[in-house]
């Protein structure tokens, strides 16, 4: 099957841009495999730009393989290329476990993974989607097994190629599939959780920085736990020593944990579920820190606003802002901005003078730029002098394509808060 491009619709291809956008398509020639989706993409001209898999039920059409680097070469030298002559271009089974190995040994070189007794980690993101150029895979290691999640058709039709890939590399004792997200139902596709392979542990814990956590991959959030939080966390630890800690949005407790550890005075969690509050007693049971680590079920922005004024003696001198996503599409931003700065306002005006504010959003369709934009104006009216000190992002188990900024979903800043 081949898709050609309409005119000036070639240059984010070249560039390695992962997606192509139905309005980018001019034509599609040849028969649509529901089974294979395999297709060569071609620019207005005849120019071979690479090859991905099509899915005419998603907005995004296309979703990119490989770039055809023996044509674009040409191009960008100025050179004819006889594409008569060209070789075949395609995506094998065999390239598939090419890629899915590339990405895990990757995790093994840059320390993800250590065995040191200090920062022993155990558990991590192996796969991780476009941003290891597998549109539509992720993979997380928990503990000896993995959990997999397809989100696109194209990666569907690999199902027993990838099964076959990560018991091959990996050995996991349990292979579980998480294939609940949005992005399916938008592929036309049904969703698909379960055992593959293997047994999973009633009770599964993971290690993170020598931090305990129980993970839930049959109804926790994402796979089960929030890989890309990890080194965040671990910056948390560092600035908690006899600090008064709230953790809006606390979920499971990964800061809320990591502030006990690093030596809080008090940790409060705050969250609206019962089941995270749950989750989160279980999790400082497990590294000791029961005494510290308070739970109290409450609706985040509510509680804030409840609290006296950082400057009229409110004793919180370190606040976690980590709520979950605002917005899912770029027609919400608008809507997910006000809700972001109504956030950091309360957090702001709560925070005591010369405290410490870690606050992030994890919504793809909110920029890094309009982010610190929204912080600006909330710091500006709630009066606060404000310092950034950290710039934070996912870690490096959560990879980005640098052509694809849509990849770049968590953001976060580290401030320093004072009275103007």
């Amino acid at each position: 099957m081949n898709i050609r491009l309409k005119p000036g619709k070639d240059k984010p291809v070249r560039n390695g841009h992962p997606w192509i956008f139905s309005g980018a398509v001019a034509k599609v020639e040849g028969y649509v495999d529901p089974c294979d989706r395999l297709c060569t993409v071609y620019s207005v001209d005849g120019e071979r730009l690479g090859v991905g898999y099509y899915n005419d039920k998603s907005t995004i059409r296309v979703r990119m393989l490989s770039v055809d680097t023996v044509v674009n070469t040409a191009v960008n030298k100025n050179v004819n290329t006889n594409r008569s002559a060209l070789p075949p271009l395609t995506f094998t089974v065999k390239d598939l476990h090419s890629r899915i190995r590339q990405s895990i040994d990757t995790r093994k070189r840059n320390g993800v993974l250590t065995a040191n007794a200090v920062d022993y980690t155990d558990s991590c993101r192996l796969v991780n989607s476009e941003g290891d150029f597998l549109p539509g895979l992720i993979v997380d290691k928990y503990g000896s097994g993995v959990c997999m999640q397809i989100g696109t058709a194209g990666m569907e039709c690999w199902r027993g190629a990838i099964v076959e890939a990560l018991s091959d590399i990996v050995n996991p004792t349990f292979i579980y599939e998480r294939s609940d997200t949005a992005s399916r139902e938008r592929e036309g596709l049904p969703s698909s959780e379960g055992l593959i392979a293997g047994t999973l542990p009633e009770t599964l814990a993971i290690t993170e920085n020598g931090v305990k956590y129980k993970a839930d991959l049959r109804a926790g959030q994402k796979t089960g736990f929030f890989f890309d939080q990890r080194e965040n966390r671990a910056l948390l630890r560092r600035y908690a020593a006899g600090r008064n800690v709230c953790d809006c949005f606390s979920y499971s407790g990964g800061f809320t944990i990591n502030a006990a550890l690093g030596g809080a005075a008090t940790v409060v969690a705050v969250d609206s579920s019962e089941e995270a509050g749950a989750c989160l007693s279980e999790n400082a049971r497990l590294n000791d820190v029961s005494d510290i680590a308070k739970f109290q079920k409450s609706d985040a922005f509510a509680f804030l606003r409840q609290l006296p004024p950082g400057c009229d003696g409110s004793s919180i001198d370190l606040l976690i802002l980590d709520p979950p996503k605002f917005a899912n599409h770029p027609s919400e931003v608008d809507r997910a901005a006000r809700g972001y700065k109504e956030i950091n306002l309360a957090g702001l005006r709560a925070l005591a003078p010369g405290g410490i504010l870690f606050t992030f959003s994890c919504s793809g369709a909110v920029d890094p730029y309009l982010f610190r934009q929204i912080i600006f104006g909330a710091a500006a009216d709630a009066r606060r002098a404000v310092q950034i000190l950290h710039v934070l992002t996912a870690g490096p188990d959560h990879p980005i394509n640098i052509a694809h900024r849509e990849g770049e979903y968590l953001k976060g800043l580290v401030l320093r808060v004072q009275s103007f």
